[in-house]
């Protein structure tokens, strides 16, 4: 069994990553493949099967190599049958039978789960979770998703929505909408998306001046990496837009750990790549709201794996499987 390898598939709207990886957690080849999701989305699975039998080709290897399948997909899953209970981008009708489908066109073991949990099962299996069994996995992106684990296992919750991060309530009263239908989640403040609302309702006044102002009278808009890059600089108001962020977030993450007082708590996605400038300030709201045991033994850090966590961590969800039975 050490010899085999595991196909692990992250499933995004417009793009799928696939990869075959070691039994040890080692990409071994990784490809990617686009997303056709029309007709409500018929052919995802179709186009997966067909692709990993196309790879197995090209290597000079047949299906007997593979143990099984791992897929990160987003939205609410239940593990148990691997139906992908709703999702807004693929073209799915509700209840979409995904597990079923993909073991139907493949013929081989099938294990799914939302996407923000293979990416906290990737960094704790191979990336700055290092190894820990209680880790928190925030992805900060265009939204924000988020994985719990415990003891080794994902908190599913009881309709497959456990560790919804980017839906806790921050802002209990004045809050921006969020696309979730609810005001004052954090992804309204700490995403990408969030941070250009926050820097353009201060862009928009008359009396700002700065690098950011400056780009945003170029071109008429700003980016959240804009934001971030001017904020290293110094640049005023993309710091105070960045020091609003790291509040906010620290005190989720807070709130979070007190709960579960993980050994580590871990941050992904495109916002994460801001790096100390983020890290730093979130650490102390974080430290400023943790019970003091929480704080002293619960560390904060940056992913390590990027676009690999959720391949390597659908991958994990096989092996962790199949070594069980």
């Amino acid at each position: 069994m050490q010899n085999k390898w595991i196909v692990g598939v992250d499933l995004g709207g417009t793009t799928t990553k696939l990869a075959f990886i070691s039994m040890v957690g080692e990409i071994v080849h990784k490809w990617e493949i686009n997303t056709d999701n029309s007709n409500e989305g018929k052919n995802i699975t179709i186009n997966i099967a067909k692709s990993i039998d196309q790879k197995l080709d090209e290597l000079d290897m047949n299906k007997q190599k593979l143990l099984g399948i791992g897929m990160g997909a987003p939205g609410p899953v239940n593990y148990t049958t691997g139906v992908i209970l709703n999702t807004v981008n693929l073209g799915w009708q509700d209840n979409f039978p995904l597990r079923d489908l993909l073991g139907a066109e493949t013929s081989l073991p099938v294990f799914i789960d939302n996407d923000a949990n293979c990416a906290a099962l990737g960094e704790m299996w191979k990336g700055a979770g290092n190894g820990a069994k209680d880790l928190v996995c925030v992805t900060l992106g265009t939204g924000i998703g988020g994985g719990v684990i415990t003891n080794g296992e994902i908190v599913q919750g009881v309709n497959g929505a456990g560790g919804e991060i980017g839906h806790i309530t921050a802002i209990p009263i004045g809050g921006a909408a969020c696309n979730c239908g609810k005001t004052g989640c954090i992804e309204t403040i700490a995403s990408a998306t969030g941070i250009v609302r926050l820097a353009n309702a201060e862009l928009i006044k008359e009396d700002t001046r700065g690098e950011l102002k400056e780009i945003y009278t170029q071109l008429g808009v700003i980016t959240a990496k804009n934001v971030i890059d001017c904020a290293r600089k110094g640049d005023p108001l993309a710091s105070e837009v960045m020091a609003k962020v790291s509040f906010y977030l620290g005190l989720v993450l807070a709130g979070i750990a007190n709960t579960l007082n993980p050994e580590k708590v871990v941050l992904g996605g495109g916002v994460s790549r801001a790096g100390e400038i983020l890290l730093n300030q979130v650490k102390e709201k974080f430290d400023h709201f943790a019970f003091s045991a929480v704080r002293k033994s619960t560390k904060i850090a940056l992913a390590t794996l990027g676009n690999d966590a959720g391949v390597i961590g659908a991958a994990w969800l096989v092996k962790s499987r199949l070594l069980k039975e």
